[in-house]
């Protein structure tokens, strides 16, 4: 008997006490190495899974886990036939069976052996559905020839394999494809964690539609991802690719250790990799040995090297404008943009030049004067403040200001004027506390226009919020900024507002004005260096003071202001262009260390880049870094990849892998249903070049890709879950078709392929119990209009901590980490969504508008319409029966309730004819709606 019966029954029972891991191992027994278990002594493992005393029992009570009768026996028979141990088989290479040379051959060998037969071939009507759904995500075109052929009872096989290379040529096969990559690689379209920010990635995801469309061999595919930044004279194209391993989360809250979370990016990387190229669960062993599989804690972190020298702080940019990537990230072409900025620097150049070419003739008897003045500062007295978290307080000529939370702000200050004309202020912050800290990012002084003396605080009067004066106080360590106004102030009183984001700690803030000349008024910093000799100012000191003394000149500041509004234009344009997260290689490598118990703060043993030492070694020839690792991957010697790939897009096709655990390749995956076929279908993908499309092809022109799914008695008895393939596919269709199926029959779907994404409809007020829109409204969702609507699925906006609902409802993932193998579940809220959601009951006013215009004249011409549309079939007589008695009794309720009719054809924003009657209208309506909520709409039949 081989071990691949028994290990199973080893890993799920024995492993986890007895297994890999030596820190957790109990007895000092190990029972994956065949020499431990000789050394105890076999038939002592029988009489401890035999016997009647609980104390010696294995497993033992208070591991919750139970032999079975029939595990005890072949664990028995194993032992009687010498326990014969054999690499585990996903880490053999697989070789190229001789016992088949088709899917069918290997299918039906087992099939024979169980006792049962193929089922027959499903109706071509069937085929060309269930083939459209798979290949494309949509349902078939009516104007199809093979399609019109099935309608007539006709069509052949060479028929469906042409079928199958127009399908596999559309456009919208690798939007199709692409879903499962992207829940493999944790696309999103925000950061993740608390803050949960937009970021831009969707040319990565446009990248995979396109590779997918132009079937790239599948290891150009994995090293373009991997590495496409480290291939020689890389394109935009392969660097764009990479933006794979940035889809992970990010987190940009405040606080945080950046060291902590870079740790965190590159485990996610190692994991995610060990789990799509591998079918290994990496994570398993971060903080120790693996407790089940071959791996230790060194051969997570020798992996994490490879990924450890991307030049990343491990923290997003909160400070940045929302969509602000973090680095490093690659600019996208935008002609447009890029034009404009190139006109904007050219008028830039000649007002910068023009500054450069600007002197202070008169500096030396300025500083002179400068230094002999002493400016009169007069204290106000306010008279009232107010705004803020916690209302301000006077005392002593002060206004005292409490902590303000994190959000936009303002403290009004209202004070008394010295008599004269004003010509400048100063603003003194201070503290009582220990420490304090105060984020200024704005100021007003009644209507006038001010000019900040000291450059230190001159962001507080750009007029934007975003941009802060972070003030850090502390007792008897005051901070000073000084402003002059552009024309005198006069008056008994003027109103100070103050514009906070946030405040730690208490502060107080005093005000002065002065009517002292207004070009000298400097910073303490400049007066001090007026003061010197002038031979004994320091070439930086000299700078300075002519830098102070020139932009206090009138036209050194008409020239900056134009200077700045010109780079605030550059800046706005250059926001618009669009960017992608991508990988690079620092020059200088960062080390990696075992992390004892995966804390990031406890580093062990230095490790370099390698790959798991139970699979075979990285070859000499390649380098040590993300190329070498992708090339690797794919290479003849590794077992895994095209076994793991190979099986995946078995399941995309059958519901189920060949190894049903796709995610999980070890000993506690299962093993697969079919080694041999499993094996071959490996083999003939490398052989093939890893040519995706014939791949593809080779799966669903088999036999028993074709056979019906109908239940025959015998193989629901003998293979009630269809893991020996007995019968044909059947199982609920993805989130994403579900609802691109809908649009595509209504004549809604609009078929743009790429770009950002875009904001369908939504349930309102999931956003406001997570995002915090106090301070920024738009944070809420905001839906599209127009085509935004009725884009593909794939395209629509990814919030993780609020993924779209009508996706989640569906069994979507959440992609904040890797998922291989989405669950189906089967509950009310998904018949419920399908009968209100916005997106249903508009495409179902549409397919009726459809059913009305194209399908005749009859209930029943209309309603066989509706059917080939949705379901590329004709109905039964006892559907037709049953959906036109619901017709007629729909016509005459809306008849009595014409206003019923005319509130239920307002559900979505597209408009239908409005030549069409709204009474019959809203009738086909609730019949399309019925045909988009049955089993068999949601069902790969």
């Amino acid at each position: 008997m081989p071990s691949i019966c028994c290990r199973p029954i080893l890993s799920d029972n024995c492993f986890y006490c007895h297994g890999p891991d030596k820190n957790h191992r109990k007895g000092d027994l190990r029972l994956d190495a065949r020499e431990e278990l000789i050394k105890l002594g076999p038939q002592t493992l029988i009489e401890r899974i035999t016997t009647t005393d609980a104390d010696d029992l294995m497993p033992p009570a208070d591991s919750h886990k139970k032999l079975s009768s029939k595990q005890k026996d072949t664990l028995k028979q194993w032992i009687a036939e010498g326990a014969k141990y054999e690499l585990h088989w996903a880490f053999v290479p697989p070789v190229k069976p001789k016992s088949g040379n088709s899917i069918d051959d290997f299918i039906r060998a087992e099939l024979r052996r169980k006792g049962l037969q193929p089922a027959p071939r499903a109706p071509l009507e069937t085929l060309i559905r269930r083939l459209s759904l798979d290949l494309t995500g949509l349902p078939p075109m009516q104007d199809n020839q093979t399609r019109r052929e099935a309608d007539k009872g006709q069509g052949s096989l060479s028929s469906y394999e042409q079928q199958v290379d127009a399908l596999l040529a559309s456009q919208h096969y690798g939007e199709h494809m692409a879903v499962d990559w992207l829940d493999a690689a944790r696309f999103a379209d925000t950061n993740g964690y608390q803050v949960d920010r937009d970021r831009e990635l969707w040319p990565w995801r446009d990248w995979v539609i396109k590779a997918f469309n132009a079937n790239m061999p599948f290891d150009q595919f994995t090293i373009e991802q991997i590495a496409g930044d480290l291939l020689p004279d890389a394109t935009l194209d392969q660097k764009i690719a990479t933006g794979f391993h940035r889809n992970h989360m990010l987190n940009e809250e405040g606080g945080i250790i950046a060291e902590e979370f870079l740790a965190e990016y590159t485990a996610d990387r190692v994991e995610t990799t060990a789990a799509v190229w591998l079918g290994q669960t990496f994570n398993c062993a971060r903080c120790h040995d693996h407790k089940f599989d071959p791996f230790t804690q060194r051969d997570f972190y020798a992996m994490k090297a490879f990924f450890h020298n991307v030049p990343e702080k491990g923290v997003g940019l909160y400070s940045n404008p929302i969509r602000t990537n973090a680095p490093p990230f690659v600019k996208l072409p935008a002609p447009e943009s890029e034009a404009q900025i190139t006109a904007l620097n050219a008028k830039l150049k000649p007002v910068e030049d023009k500054l450069k070419g600007l002197a202070a003739s008169d500096l030396e008897p300025w500083a002179k004067r400068l230094a002999a003045t002493k400016i009169d500062w007069q204290p106000l007295d306010p008279l009232k403040a107010t705004g803020g978290d916690n209302p301000p307080q006077i005392a002593d000529k002060a206004v005292l200001v409490g902590p303000q939370e994190t959000r936009a702000n303002n403290i009004v200050i209202k004070t008394k004027l010295p008599a004269g004309k004003v010509t400048a202020m100063r603003l003194e912050c201070s503290t009582t506390a220990p420490s304090a800290s105060f984020q200024w990012s704005g100021l007003n002084i009644g209507k006038s226009k001010l000019h900040a003396i000291d450059a230190a605080h001159a962001s507080v009067l750009d007029n934007d919020r975003k941009t802060r004066s972070v003030l850090s106080v502390a007792p008897n360590k005051p901070v000073q900024a000084l402003f002059e106004l552009a024309s005198p102030l006069e008056g008994s009183e003027v109103v100070i507002t103050i514009g906070v984001e946030n405040a730690g700690g208490p502060s107080q803030w005093r005000l002065y004005a002065t009517t002292s000349a207004a070009d000298l008024i400097a910073p303490a910093s400049v007066v001090t260096i007026a003061e010197k000799e002038p031979a004994r100012r320091t070439t930086a000191e000299r700078k300075q003071l002519m830098d102070f003394r020139l932009a206090q000149m009138p036209e050194h500041r008409r020239l900056s202001e134009e200077a700045a509004a010109l780079k605030k234009q550059i800046a706005a344009a250059e926001a618009e262009i669009p960017t992608t997260l991508v990988m690079e290689e620092q020059k200088e490598m960062r080390p990696t260390f075992i992390l004892t118990r995966g804390a990031y703060d406890k580093p062990g043993e230095k490790v370099t880049a390698a790959t798991p030492a139970v699979l075979p070694a990285l070859a000499a020839d390649l380098p040590r870094n993300r190329l070498g690792l992708a090339r690797w991957l794919v290479s003849r010697e590794n077992p895994l990849t095209a076994r793991v790939i190979v099986n995946r897009f078995w399941q995309h096709f059958f519901g189920t892998g060949l190894v049903r655990t796709s995610e999980d390749f070890g000993s506690q995956g299962e093993p697969p249903s079919h080694p041999e076929l499993l094996d071959w279908l490996a083999v003939t993908f490398q052989e093939s070049g890893w040519d995706v499309k014939k791949l593809v092809k080779l799966i669903v022109t088999s036999e028993t890709y074709q056979q019906s799914s109908q239940f025959s008695v015998s193989s629901a008895e003998l293979d009630p879950m269809n893991r020996l393939l007995s019968r044909g596919p059947r199982h609920r269709l993805s989130a994403e078709v579900i609802r691109d199926q809908a649009l595509a029959a209504s004549g809604l779907l609009v078929e743009k392929i790429g770009g950002p994404s875009v904001k369908p409809y939504h349930p309102p007020g999931l956003y406001e119990q997570v995002v915090a829109q106090r301070d920024n409204p738009k944070a809420t969702y905001q839906q599209g209009s127009g085509d935004d609507l009725h884009r593909r699925s794939l395209y629509t906006y990814w919030k993780r901590s609020v993924p779209h609902p009508g996706m989640l409802l569906f069994d979507a993932p959440f992609r904040e980490t890797c998922a291989l193998r989405r669950s189906r579940s089967n509950t009310p809220l998904q018949a419920l969504n399908l009968m209100n959601d916005p997106t249903y009951v508009e495409a179902a006013r549409f397919l009726a508008q459809r059913m009305i215009k194209n399908g005749g004249t009859s209930i029943e011409s209309r309603l066989t319409h509706g059917f080939g549309v949705l379901l590329a079939r004709k109905p039964r007589p006892q559907e037709l029966q049953v959906l036109t008695a619901a017709v007629e009794r729909s016509l005459k309720d809306f008849a009595q309730d014409p206003e019923a009719a005319k509130q239920l054809l307002t559900v979505g924003e597209a408009k239908t004819d409005d030549k069409l009657n709204p009474v019959e209208l809203a009738a086909y309506t609730t019949a399309a709606s019925t045909l988009i909520n049955l089993d068999e709409t949601i069902t790969k039949e």
